[in-house]
């Protein structure tokens, strides 16, 4: 193997790791442990200065887990990666050294119906707020940023109904008002897209979903792309200033474009505790090793069955941005150049009963509330994920009643077809 692999599938296997230099271990141990032995009382100190890179408490750090952050780092193109409990974890995370009480985000419409609550509910806890807005209008993101906005946030593929975000024009947005564009690339994942290349400061992911790809564990994930300047303002302090716990540490000033990363360990997992077991760590490096494997299999049965599904009787639209009849199909390929990624909507002519109808009639795919899985999974956003939302924000988000969202497996392409078609002809 040559010192700096490109490929990605290379990297899906390889990033971050190396056989355990204690017992020539290939694949990367699992780390079951709090707490680890200082070499002696200056070992001690300089680690807990921040002065040496080191173990000190799995809250904290520990090895399993610092493999996939290196390697989910190494995928989408970042200085460095912070993993936590959960996608939601990992969005607090990204926000938290950035804002503060009486300062606001301006994010998407068109967002995962629990990060909708958690942006316009459980946030206003912590003195922050969000302003919605289409990101199709861009003047309307422009306007949405003020003097106390902090971030911008958005999804690539957008959960539920698949819209693509023009992630080159939000983040020239966001760069001339000198804050950072975060970026959930979770539906899409690093195969498929890379926000960083087209201007993201920061990327989430729910590791949850098609990185492990097995749905047996939670996980999350905070990528910075290392090029933000924390310094340029005085937006930043948490980043740019003293920090009083540390001495008087300056992150930025001190660790350049690991600043971020650094932050997240030594002051988001220390305060927050929003810690990744080890065990799921290592889940999720062995579910990462497939990837670009599940993923041309998610993308081509998605695409045959997207196809089909927009020419059945009993459905109204389909909102694959693969298909050619999408509004977003020129905006995919420069986006996610291979492939539209395997989550959409479908529209039922026979409206919300028609679609409990057919969610209740299916027999392969499982009715869940998750999207990634190897396996093919359905659910009807407007009573579960987006239930708590009006219609009219349910409509915005891509989740009206009428429409149920799929997320397509792995598994044969007929079989799947012939499950759809008798659960639409039973739903009417």
């Amino acid at each position: 193997m040559t010192d700096t692999p490109q490929d990605f599938g290379t990297l899906a296997i390889h990033a971050g790791t190396e056989p355990d230099p204690a017992t020539g271990a290939r694949q990367v141990p699992i780390y079951q442990t709090t707490a680890y032995v200082f070499r002696d009382a200056d070992h001690a100190a300089a680690l807990f200065n921040l002065a040496e890179v080191g173990y000190i408490y799995s809250r904290l750090t520990n090895p399993t887990v610092g493999a996939l952050q290196n390697r989910i780092a190494a995928l989408e193109g970042g200085a460095g990666a912070v993993c936590c409990s959960s996608g939601h974890a990992a969005q607090i995370m990204a926000l938290f050294p950035l804002m503060g009480p009486g300062k606001n985000i301006v994010a998407s419409t068109r967002l995962y119906g629990g990060t909708y609550t958690q942006f316009t509910h459980t946030i206003k806890r912590f003195g922050w707020s969000c302003t919605f807005v289409d990101f199709d209008d861009l003047d309307a993101v422009k306007a949405a940023i003020n003097d106390d906005t902090r971030a911008v946030f958005c999804e690539s593929i957008a959960n539920p109904g698949g819209y693509i975000t023009d992630l080159d024009a939000i983040s020239a947005i966001s760069d001339e008002a000198g804050i950072p564009l975060i970026v959930d690339n979770t539906t899409a994942t690093p195969y498929l897209c890379k926000p960083i290349e087209h201007g993201a400061t920061l990327v989430v992911h729910s590791l949850t979903k098609y990185l492990t790809g097995n749905g047996t564990v939670t996980g999350g994930a905070v990528v910075d792309s290392g090029k933000f300047d924390w310094s340029a303002s005085d937006k930043f302090p948490s980043l740019s200033e003293p920090e009083p716990a540390y001495h008087g540490l300056n992150f930025h000033e001190a660790l350049g474009p690991m600043a971020f990363t650094f932050h997240g360990i030594a002051v988001g997992l220390r305060d927050l505790g929003m810690t990744m077991n080890p065990q799921g760590a290592h889940y999720t490096l062995m579910g990462i090793e497939t990837l670009p494997l599940r993923m041309e299999k998610h993308l081509a049965n998605a695409k045959a069955l997207a196809s089909w599904l927009e020419t059945h009787p009993a459905v109204s639209a389909v909102t694959y941005a693969g298909l050619g009849s999408s509004p977003y199909k020129e905006r995919a390929a420069k986006i996610c150049p291979k492939g539209a990624g395997a989550l959409f909507t479908v529209t039922l002519k026979g409206g919300y009963e028609a679609c409990t109808k057919f969610v209740e009639s299916l027999n392969l795919f499982s009715h869940v509330a998750n999207l990634g899985d190897a396996r093919s999974l359905v659910i009807h956003p407007a009573s579960t994920t987006h239930r708590q939302l009006t219609p009219e924000q349910q409509i915005a988000a891509g989740a009206a009643p009428d429409t149920v969202r799929l997320s397509i497996g792995i598994e044969g392409v007929d079989d799947l077809k012939a499950d759809l078609d008798q659960a639409l002809n039973a739903a009417g």
